[in-house]
C-alpha cells in the first residue's frame, strides 16, 4: 500500500510493521479501553485501508471509508499535544473529504474530551471549541473483575453456573487447547462459517440482509487474526468435542492488569459453551498476564449483546466518545 498524500501531509500505510511504533505511544498511556491496541486495529482494518501519522509528537490513526477519511482514535500523546493534533487531524479530514460531515474521531477516552474541551483557562477559547465541535457519547465497555468470571460465586450467577455444569455432563468428550493458529485454521473457519449461518437462519430477513453486509469484515479480521497470531503476541484456546472445534477465542493485554477479549465464537447448538469457554479463557488471561481485570469491549449498539454483557454484572463501564465538526 502506497503513503497517501493530503494537501502536505503523507500518511503512511498501517501495516504489520506499524506495531513497534504505536505500542511505544500506547506505552506511555494508561488506558483500558479495548481499542487501544495494535492488534485490535490491525485485525479490524484487514479489509480497509488504514493511515498513519506522527502530528503535533501523537500517533494518530485514519482510516478512509468510500473515500472518506476519519480517525479510528483520538491522537496518542502527552496531554498537552493532543488538542492540537486533533485539531490538525480535522484539517487533514476536511482536506480530503468531499463534506465537513464526514470528519471524526472515534473511540475518544474521557480524559481526552476534558482535556480537548478545557484545554485552556480563557472561557471565550473553550466557548469557540464548543461552538465548533460535538462530543458524542456512544458506546461503553464492559470491564469485570477477573475472580468474578472464574468463581461465579452468588445468586446473580447461578444461571451460568447452571449452564456451565449442563456443558461438562453433557459433553464429556471435550478437551481445551491453547490455540495454535497453523492446526486451528480450519477448524476455526469452519465454526465461524457455521456460526453465521446459525444466526442468519433465526433472524428477520431484513435484519439478515444487514448482519451480512457486517460479517463480511468480521471474516476478514479472523483470517487476519490468524494469519499474523504469533506476531501479534496474541493468546487463545480452542475446545473440541467429538474431533471438531466448537469454540475459540482469542485476547491479549490492554495494559498491566487489563487483558481483554478480541473475539469469541461458540456453536449455538452446543449450549453452554459459551459460558464454559468465557470461564476458561478468563482463568487462561489470568494465569498468563496476572490480569486483575477483563475488557469485553462494547455491544456495538445490540440489546441482545448488552444484555449478555450485564448479566456477567460489570465491574465497571467505560464510556466512549466520538467528535464531530457542527
Amino acid at each position: 500500500m502506497a503513503n497517501l498524500t493530503v494537501g502536505k501531509q503523507a500518511l503512511k500505510p498501517f501495516v504489520l510493521n506499524t506495531k513497534t511504533i504505536i505500542e511505544k505511544y500506547l506505552s506511555k498511556l494508561t488506558i483500558d479501553i479495548s481499542d487501544y491496541t495494535f492488534a485490535a486495529n490491525y485485525i479490524w482494518l484487514a479489509n480497509s485501508s488504514g493511515f498513519y501519522a506522527i502530528i503535533n509528537k501523537c500517533f494518530c490513526l485514519f482510516i478512509m471509508t468510500g473515500g472518506e477519511l476519519t480517525m479510528l482514535l483520538p491522537p496518542l500523546g502527552k496531554k498537552k499535544y493532543i488538542t492540537d493534533a486533533m485539531i490538525k487531524c480535522f484539517t487533514i479530514m476536511n482536506a480530503n473529504n468531499s463534506s465537513p460531515y464526514y470528519a471524526r474521531i472515534d473511540y475518544v477516552q474521557t480524559s481526552m474530551i476534558e482535556e480537548f474541551v478545557h484545554s485552556t483557562d480563557e472561557a471565550e477559547n473553550m466557548f469557540e471549541m464548543l461552538e465548533n465541535y460535538v462530543v458524542e457519547k456512544k458506546l461503553v465497555d464492559y470491564i469485570y473483575e477477573v475472580d468474578s468470571l472464574i468463581n461465579l460465586s452468588g445468586n446473580s450467577y447461578h444461571t451460568k453456573r447452571t449452564e456451565i455444569n449442563k456443558f461438562t455432563k453433557s459433553y464429556h468428550d471435550y478437551t481445551i487447547e491453547p490455540l495454535d493458529c497453523v492446526k486451528h485454521k480450519d477448524g476455526i473457519m469452519n465454526l465461524f462459517n457455521k456460526w453465521v449461518s446459525d444466526r442468519v437462519k433465526y433472524m428477520p430477513k431484513e435484519e439478515a440482509e444487514v448482519f451480512l453486509e457486517g460479517i463480511h469484515q468480521e471474516r476478514h479480521a479472523v483470517k487476519q487474526m490468524l494469519k499474523d497470531y504469533e506476531y501479534l503476541s496474541l493468546i487463545g484456546l480452542v475446545i473440541y468435542i467429538n474431533g471438531e472445534i466448537k469454540g475459540f477465542t482469542v485476547g491479549e493485554r490492554i495494559n498491566e492488569d487489563t487483558a481483554t477479549v478480541i473475539i469469541e465464537k461458540t456453536d449455538f447448538e452446543v449450549l453452554g459453551c459459551a459460558q464454559f469457554i468465557f470461564r476458561e479463557f478468563s482463568k487462561m488471561l489470568k494465569e498468563h498476564y496476572g490480569a486483575k481485570y477483563i475488557n469485553v469491549g462494547d455491544d456495538m449498539g445490540f440489546e441482545n449483546l448488552r444484555k449478555v454483557k450485564m448479566s456477567y454484572r460489570p465491574y465497571k463501564l467505560v464510556p466512549k466518545y466520538t467528535i464531530y465538526q457542527k
